[in-house]
């Protein structure tokens, strides 16, 4: 097309010209630093979550890193309108990550206040969501969680404000017998996480897995 003549797509790292789908040029992708975690084992999320409640399994794709390409690969998806990011990155993880025969039942993904998504114009885990689901073949559900106030982005929060998550959500419709993988961008605290897992688990005989795409702890 014209507009990628005049407006070639560049790699983030180093503005190389690379094609229009692409993020990063092949140079460039060995510096994102992927977390090689197991999904089945003991990692630093499911140690962190365990402390905060009844967690399965967990994964995270990258390392949220200071200065790092991978903190710059989720700040392209979240503030510089770059929606792909969120399928590219989950095309990264189904080459990493199997479920074997143990699928969760359905994908819900954190949901953003209607003035956030308002703001932002696309939730940025929703592309990311449903690609896995269509990977897999495990069915996903937007409206499951509701965020029942607005905030400022957490980057732009201290650490006392992010702990502040009490009654944030709730679940809008009743589930139970289900095995839950809560999806979400980066993974911190873990206090977002399990306010969302609470609201799960009370709401029938549930359990709960998590996968995000980046981890910084």
């Amino acid at each position: 097309m014209i507009l990628d003549l005049i407006f070639p797509n560049r790699c983030i790292h180093c503005n190389r010209i690379i094609e229009s789908y692409f993020l990063v040029c092949n140079l460039c992708l060995d510096q994102v630093h992927f977390t090689h975690y197991d999904y089945f084992e003991r990692n630093p999320i499911k140690e962190k979550c365990s402390l905060l409640f009844p967690v399965e399994n967990t994964y995270a794709l990258i390392r949220f890193e200071e200065e790092s390409l991978s903190r710059k690969i989720i700040h392209e998806l979240k503030y510089k309108g770059r929606e792909i990011t969120g399928k590219i990155l989950a095309e990264w993880t189904t080459e990493r990550l199997d479920f074997k025969n143990q699928r969760p039942d359905l994908m819900v993904s954190v949901p953003l206040h209607p003035k956030k998504l308002r703001e932002r114009g696309y939730n940025q885990l929703h592309l990311f969501t449903e690609t896995l689901s269509k990977f897999y073949g495990i069915p996903f559900d937007h409206h499951l969680i509701q965020r029942n106030h607005y905030s400022k982005a957490q980057a732009l929060k201290d650490k006392q404000h992010r702990l502040e998550t009490i009654n944030t959500f709730s679940v809008t419709q009743p589930v139970t017998g289900k095995h839950i993988l809560l999806i979400d961008d980066v993974f911190t605290t873990g206090n977002t996480i399990s306010s969302i897992a609470w609201e799960i688990l009370n709401s029938g005989d549930n359990k709960v897995s998590i996968l995000v795409m980046a981890v910084d702890i």
